[in-house]
């Protein structure tokens, strides 16, 4: 029988529609909505109308409406269909059980996603003070990664003065999108491909953050454990400025990341820089290279306006480098740029909308260095047995 006519049969044409939705993602975990067993019934009656019954996570997902536009395009895309009837549905409390199980492995239990054993690239982005882009950079870093195609996290550690969500265009009205809770999983929302966590999403009108260390420390535990980030490729930390709590904490819990440090040109930023990159090394922290931003503006006639003065990368690079096996990197100067500044305000990352902009290219090349940068076996348990 031609093959066509065989996928005219109702029960072939159910195969191929369930075969079409194992190429359906569900947006905040990644994985096919197969795999999750989000895909109920499948049935194709006669005339070529294809049934198929899908399986929120919770009541009110928000990723409900894209997650039926695409069943509903993948089951029409199968030859042979005429007509698609999505039925939504939402899981049992069993269900949502099996999916924590099948995601956190047996029990579901709740575990540390990132511990020395994880093949996952960790990146600590710190400075000594506020005020020198770090965060806008950990975004658009974070944005050039995912586009090369890399499974790529980002937890905004900078409790007090948070905005990634923002920078990654998922706030609403001065609102950070809430991330979706399945029982006591979290699942991060995703913005320009990268999957993010921050305090942001869990206050309610930009409200104010008042902690001291203990609370602090908790939840920076919380978001390793409790959000469901997946198999990552590279996970950003955006750190809040000096060498307190957070910082500490970090280092406590995450020994292996390593440390990428942020600086502006004047000597003292640099000063200060050189801190947050001493406290790293004293938690055991590697120090992967220092970012010098807001290094000039450049002029219609060709020249530099240093409004921050000059050679701040260069210090930090020489001090933090000073009694080192190996030398600690300038890993980029990046000019001063409106557009790198005007894309954070409203949520639309440079490397992405303006990727030839001098401040763009700058972080595009940094993002190249990171990309391939292997991640150190020393110390790793390694799935393999002497026989």
């Amino acid at each position: 029988m031609p093959e066509s006519a065989h996928l005219r049969e109702p029960t072939a044409l159910a195969t191929a529609v369930r075969a079409a939705l194992a190429r359906v993602l569900d947006p905040e975990i990644r994985k096919p909505i197969t795999d999750l067993d989000m895909v109920g019934s499948v049935d194709v009656n006669a005339a070529g109308v294809a049934s198929v019954t899908v399986k929120l996570t919770i009541v009110g997902c928000p990723a409900a409406d894209t997650i039926e536009r695409d069943v509903t395009a993948a089951t029409l895309g199968v030859p042979g269909v005429t007509a698609a009837s999505i039925q939504v549905t939402v899981m049992t409390r069993d269900e949502r059980a099996a999916l924590t199980e099948k995601l956190r492995g047996p029990g579901g239990a709740r575990a540390m996603q990132f511990g020395p054993d994880s093949l996952t690239r960790i990146y600590a982005v710190t400075s000594g003070k506020g005020g020198v882009g770090k965060s806008t950079l950990t975004a658009n870093l974070a944005a050039a990664l995912a586009a090369r195609g890399l499974a790529v996290g980002v937890v905004d550690a900078d409790v007090y003065g948070f905005s990634i969500p923002g920078i990654l265009g998922l706030t609403s009205n001065g609102t950070a999108q809430k991330p979706t809770r399945v029982d006591d999983m979290i699942l991060p929302p995703v913005g320009f491909g990268v999957k993010v966590i921050s305090i942001g999403m869990f206050v309610d009108d930009n409200a104010a953050v008042a902690w001291r260390g203990p609370m602090l420390h908790r939840t920076i535990a919380q978001f390793l454990t409790d959000v469901y980030f997946g198999d990552l490729d590279v996970l950003l930390l955006d750190l809040p400025p000096g060498t307190g709590d957070v910082a500490i904490s970090i280092g406590q819990l995450l020994p292996h990341a390593e440390v990428i440090v942020v600086t502006t040109p004047q000597p003292a930023a640099a000063d200060v820089a050189e801190r947050s990159g001493v406290v790293a090394r004293q938690t055991g922290q590697n120090i992967v290279g220092v970012i010098e931003n807001m290094a000039g503006l450049p002029q219609p006639d060709g020249t530099v306006l240093e409004l921050f003065g000059s050679g701040g990368g260069d210090e930090v690079s020489r001090r933090l480098s000073a009694g080192q096996d190996a030398r600690v990197p300038l890993l980029a100067s990046i000019p001063l740029s409106v557009a790198l500044r005007a894309g954070g305000d409203v949520g639309a990352p440079i490397v992405l909308t303006d990727p030839l902009d001098p401040a763009a290219a700058a972080i595009l090349r940094i993002a190249d260095t990171l990309a391939v940068r292997p991640r150190g076996l020393s110390g790793l348990k390694l799935p393999v047995s002497p026989r």
